[in-house]
């Protein structure tokens, strides 16, 4: 009896800090230990298998910014040990809370120091200095969680490497910062093992390129 009371304490308490906090408009799993292994296997079954669509089945956050499937990203993949960075078009104090309440992540203003960068493709710029990991240490890069236009299998970008038979489309919109990020995974090849691996979501749709995938644009030649 005495255990029961004090979890049902505990939980109050959190409800309460939530509701203090703001936290409680951006919603956590329902069931944090089953639903983060499914949304874990899709999220590893879309890089395995770059530009294949996800959609997840997760709580809708208020942000139509940023969306479901990359709140649902966010929710499985951050945790005490990663680091966060958030483009300003996406920052807000109920965001960083509900990040910190939900996963306990940390959230950083260094661009270069976060594990995950959580951003817009109206926010990308191809300047900012993010991670790119080392030949020793690659999956030390930052991780990119974009939010696009739209995902669909078709033109302009061919996708083609590990996961992929042959080749396939993935197109993500057409505003100069979704042709600066598919020209920036482009750019991967370049510095192969380092780079940047991207998670795009649109609404609770999800798509991933990690940065062993090649890209090439129908009306460019691949970046080498």
């Amino acid at each position: 009896m005495g255990q029961r009371h004090r979890e049902q304490r505990e939980m109050e308490t959190r409800e309460r800090v939530a509701g203090e906090t703001g936290s409680a408009a951006w919603p956590g799993l329902s069931d944090p230990a089953h639903d983060s292994q499914r949304l874990f296997r899709q999220i590893l079954g879309a890089m395995s298998e770059p530009g294949t669509l996800e959609t997840l089945a997760v709580p809708v956050p208020p942000s139509d910014a940023l969306g479901a499937a990359l709140w649902g990203v966010v929710l499985t993949l951050c945790d005490l040990e990663t680091r966060v960075w958030i483009a300003a078009d996406l920052d807000s104090p109920a965001l960083r809370q509900a990040l910190t309440f939900h996963t306990g992540a940390r959230i950083t203003d260094d661009p270069e120091s976060a594990d995950f960068a959580l951003l817009t493709h109206e926010s990308f710029d191809p300047q900012t200095s993010f991670a790119l990991g080392s030949d020793t240490y690659p999956d030390r890069g930052t991780t990119l969680m974009v939010a696009v236009e739209r995902l669909a299998n078709v033109g302009p970008s061919m996708l083609s490497g590990p996961g992929i038979e042959t080749t396939r489309a993935l197109d993500i919109g057409d505003t100069a910062g979704c042709r600066a990020l598919m020209d920036r995974l482009a750019a991967n090849r370049a510095s192969f093992p380092q780079g940047l691996d991207m998670i795009f979501g649109c609404g609770a749709r999800l798509a991933a390129v990690p940065r062993s995938t090649r890209v090439t644009r129908a009306d460019a030649k691949e970046v080498n």
